[in-house]
């Protein structure tokens, strides 16, 4: 079945989920990860997380550093400062979560663009969660457009997206990710991901269709297989009320951190 590019938000720490990181290295260039050390590249180069960055990207996963702009709240210093923290790690950029969509709001975010630039860090992706101003789209920067619950991803219009944008849809039944991954795609979507996993924080293990990874015989995945199998484990959810305010969108108190 077609999917589209995946981005992974992976929190999945290293040490306490092994397996999940092996997984991730066996799908290869097909994906790309949002890595989150200690809600972006933490106070200071962490050998373990180097370590295990190393691996993924030895094995041609793209890797980009997590950065949380808190809807343009947080202090630019700030900012800038987690991403030269993130050029001490083998990531070609960032992911800059909960990104504004306001025009009067984008200043700093091209600001952070381009301090990332400058530290050779020039992947960068947005994450507003919604559609932002067409300001933001000047910037040459991918967008992802929605973040939120399947609910609600089956409700949304898709008013002011636009091909290849990216679309992060959580809190998916198991037995639907098929559907889902197939209205990505009807949709235009050029990148993004779906998963099981919900509330309070869908990136703390792995999506169940990642499983099937080709070599990783003990996951049991057939040749030709059909459709995406069972969850690894009975996952309770329930859906995220986020509407497309910030790649990890909502809004107020309801959004949900993507790490990305």
């Amino acid at each position: 079945m077609d999917r589209v590019p995946t981005l992974l938000p992976l929190r999945a720490h290293p040490l306490a989920r092994p397996h999940a990181w092996e997984i991730v290295a066996g799908h290869g260039p097909a994906f790309t990860v949002v890595v989150d050390v200690a809600g972006g590249p933490g106070s200071g180069r962490d050998p373990l997380w180097t370590a295990a960055m190393s691996r993924l990207a030895a094995a041609g996963v793209r890797l980009l550093g997590y950065v949380d702009v808190d809807y343009g709240t947080r202090p630019v210093a700030q900012i800038r400062a987690d991403v030269y923290r993130w050029a001490g790690y083998p990531v070609r950029g960032v992911f800059l979560d909960h990104t504004p969509v306001s025009p009067y709001a984008i200043g700093p975010v091209a600001v952070v663009a381009q301090s990332a630039a400058r530290a050779d860090l020039p992947e960068v992706v947005l994450n507003p969660g919604e559609p932002p101003d067409e300001a933001y789209r000047d910037l040459g920067l991918p967008v992802c457009v929605f973040d939120g619950s399947w609910r609600e991803y089956r409700r949304w219009s898709g008013e002011g997206a636009r091909p290849g944008d990216g679309h992060l849809v959580h809190a998916v039944p198991p037995w639907e990710l098929d559907e889902a991954a197939r209205l990505q795609v009807s949709r235009g979507a050029g990148f993004g991901l779906v998963t099981d996993l919900g509330a309070p924080d869908p990136y703390t293990d792995l999506p169940a269709w990642c499983g099937l990874v080709p070599g990783l015989g003990e996951l049991g995945s057939e040749p030709g297989a059909g459709p995406t199998p069972a969850p690894r484990r009975p996952r309770p959810y329930r859906a995220l009320s986020v509407v497309r305010g910030g790649a990890a969108a909502g809004s107020g108190d309801t959004r949900t951190r993507t790490g990305s």
